[in-house]
């Protein structure tokens, strides 16, 4: 499961940004399965990046695993 550094988030709005200027060309040029692929990866890119910003905010979690004494 990739899981994305809160530190990288203004990345992926650079990301998004050139997936969206790419998808206004696929748009333009009617490539028709760019364009789903590019739908695709941006639904993708934002469900990860909500969920990197919902975990910013945790700690580390305890799993209750007794340490060497």
């Amino acid at each position: 499961m990739l899981s994305v550094n809160p530190k990288m988030l203004p990345r992926l709005v650079e990301i998004e940004e050139d997936l969206l200027a790419r998808r206004k060309r696929a748009i333009t040029e009617d490539w028709q399965g760019e364009i789903e692929g590019i739908d695709l990866t941006l639904t993708f890119l934002r469900s990860k990046r909500e969920q990197s910003r919902r975990f910013s905010g945790q700690g580390p979690v305890d799993l209750g695993i007794p340490s060497p004494r």
